[in-house]
């Protein structure tokens, strides 16, 4: 990632109260060499996925998800947080992510309508995160 992206998701990151604990993982895409189909690429990113994200709630980001707004995704962000739950978010490869592992998400959310780069949509992610942690706390940080 170009280290704008870096810095940007470290500034959010370290913004989070500590009640929120957040660690990036990346995942190598897997190699488009070898001459297989869209469809194994995404396969074998889900087993990874799977893999990586053991014993975590799966939330999917996707464009084609529910779009949530910044109020909706706090409260559901405090329902799991109150609720115990340890929630992975996903982004997806280019390819964006296997139908299992939108299958087995306990939600599909859209960052935005748009497409956006994965740099770009990793700190919009944890931006967001970041807000709803504000909205949550009666944090200024969201004024609407």
């Amino acid at each position: 990632m170009p280290g704008w992206v870096d810095a940007a998701f470290a500034e959010y990151a370290q913004r989070l109260p500590r009640d929120y604990a957040l660690e990036l993982v990346e995942l190598k895409p897997a190699a488009r060499d070898r001459g297989r189909t869209v469809a194994q690429l995404l396969d074998e990113e889900a087993a990874r996925i799977e893999g990586a994200c053991g014993g975590f709630d799966l939330v999917a980001c996707d464009e084609r998800g529910s779009a949530w707004t910044t109020r909706q995704f706090a409260a559901t962000l405090a329902q799991w947080r109150d609720a115990g739950a340890s929630i992975a978010f996903v982004l997806g490869s280019a390819d964006g992510l296997a139908p299992r592992v939108r299958a087995h998400s306990r939600a599909i959310v859209a960052l935005s309508a748009l497409t956006l780069p994965h740099g770009l949509a990793r700190v919009v992610l944890v931006e967001q995160l970041y807000r709803a942690a504000s909205v949550i706390a009666g944090h200024p940080y969201h004024r609407s």
